[in-house]
Formats: C-alpha cells, structure tokens, sequence
C-alpha cells in the first residue's frame, strides 16, 4: 500500500471539527504488508489477503466529512488482529515459550484466528514453519497496544467533548455468509454482543436505517461482535459500541478484490447511513435507554 511506510502501521483520519459523538473503526482494512513477513509465508500475495476487510476503510470515510474521526489499520489482519485479547496465542506456532498470561486455550485461538493468527480464510495455512515468539510478542508491543491506546484516546476524548460515545466497528463478511437455519444472504449485520455493548434503541434505529435504504438486514447472528465491541462498549456509561458487517459481494469482487461498479453507490448510502445515525443520537441520545434488552 503506497500510502504507508512499514512504520506507518496505522493512522486517524481526523475531521476538521467533531460535530458528532462518534469514533469509527477499520481494524482489518490494511493491506501492508510488510516484505519479511510474505517471505515467512506459503501464500501467494493474492491468497494471503483473503482475511482483509476489503477497502471498508474507504467505504466509511465519510465519517469524517461529517463530524467523526475514522482510525484505520494498515497492517493487515492475516499479520496480526487487533479485535483480539492481547494475547490469544497458539503456542504450536512458535519457537520458544509463550509468556504464563497468554490465552493459549480460547476457541479463536484453537480456530487459528488468535491475536497473530495462523490461518487465513478457508482454513490455509499461513506460516512456512515456526517463528521466534519474540516476533509475536514484539508484533503485540509494537502495533496492538498503540492501537488499542489511539482507539481509548479517541472514544475518551469523545466522551468527555459530547458526554457520550459511540463506537462504530466496521467490518465486511464474505458473500456466502448466510443466516443460521435459513438460505438468506444479509447485506449488513448489526452487532451488539445480544445488546450488552450498546443501547438496544441505537442498534434498532441502525439496522431500521439500513433496511429504509433497501437493504436485507439482521442482527448479532451469526457476527455479535468480536474483542473490540465487547471491550469497549460500556452503556451504562454512555459508551455505546455497534459492529457492522457487510457483504463484500456487494462491492468487490471476492475473486480477483476488485471493486465492483457498486461502490461509489454504497459509499454514499454508508455517509446517508451515518447522517442518519448521527440525527437520530442528536435529537434523542439524552434518552437512550442504558440498559440492556
């Protein structure tokens, strides 16, 4: 990616002035991806990036003409997941020991979608072999940790300036996702961790939203949200997190990552998305409800 160095591991796209209580999130968009790092794998550079969500940082980058900062990942997910605990490491693929604290057990890491994952999608292996764990463990204190300090400033800093905040996590599935125990395809999931990250009014009006704009729309299943919904969403403190899933076969091709025709249109229905949202928590945010359905 031209635009970042290997330095660069991530970057907030600030507004000229924050009009709304918001903070948006790209965690998985990143498509760095640093030389050392492809010579470790046994993926070509097409298959390694079947993990990315696809250019959704530049989906929502209206965010920021309308009053929000967006912080961006650009190392991407396949070299190391922020929307994990710290340390969810499978110690099989490593060479020396793993700090006492790390969570070798966790069902993510036993899937090999831990904080340095092993897998890319479709299950294919992305190590040639073990790695020092010094490598992971520096990947953690080098890049996890200032991204999860940047994300706490930004809701922070938002809290303090509107008294409330909202994390908005986005995200994309893949096209063949379908809702459990039917053949439909969603285009948007809504995430609230089954209304503990966030009010259950917020998450009504978003997946209402979506739907107005005609789209096919559901909620928490089969995505509730990962690490980051669940960690910072804290409603009875007014800090409200939703994560947003789309359909990347509604603006990328799944085969060849490029962009459909489409998605300038879904660009635009996102900024109408977000306006909307941002109305919504304007006139009635004093009375969302705190608590959990």
């Amino acid at each position: 990616m031209g635009e970042a160095s290997e330095w660069e591991f991530f970057e907030v796209l600030e507004p000229a002035n924050r009009r709304i209580p918001f903070v948006f999130n790209s965690p998985h968009s990143g498509r760095f991806y640093p030389q050392a790092f492809l010579d470790q794998s046994r993926l070509d550079p097409h298959s390694i990036r079947r993990s990315e969500d696809h250019f959704v940082d530049e989906l929502f980058r209206s965010a920021t003409f309308l009053g929000a900062p967006l912080l961006r990942a650009h190392f991407p997910r396949a070299f190391l997941d922020v929307n994990r605990e710290p340390y969810e490491l499978d110690p099989r693929m490593f060479e020396g020991a793993l700090p006492a604290h790390a969570n070798i057990g966790s069902m993510r890491v036993a899937g090999g979608l831990g904080t340095v994952p092993r897998l890319v999608a479709e299950n294919m292996e992305i190590y040639r072999g073990r790695f020092p764990v010094e490598e992971a463990l520096t990947r953690i204190e080098t890049i996890y940790k200032p991204y999860h300090a940047t994300l706490r400033r930004l809701i922070a800093h938002t809290h303090v300036h509107f008294g409330m905040a909202i994390l908005i996590d986005c995200h994309s599935m893949p096209g063949n996702v379908h809702l459990p125990g039917s053949g439909k395809r969603p285009d948007f999931i809504i995430g609230d961790r089954y209304g503990t990250s966030a009010a259950a009014e917020l998450s009504r009006v978003a997946v209402e939203l979506l739907e107005e704009l005609g789209y096919a729309v559901a909620r928490n299943k089969p995505y509730a949200g990962g690490f980051i919904t669940e960690h910072y969403g804290r409603p009875s403190r007014g800090l409200h997190a939703l994560q947003i899933e789309i359909n990347r076969s509604l603006y990328v091709d799944e085969a060849t990552l490029v962009k459909k025709p489409g998605f300038a249109a879904l660009e635009a229905d996102l900024a109408t998305f977000i306006a909307g949202l941002a109305r919504h928590v304007d006139e009635y945010g004093a009375y969302l409800p705190l608590a959990a359905e």
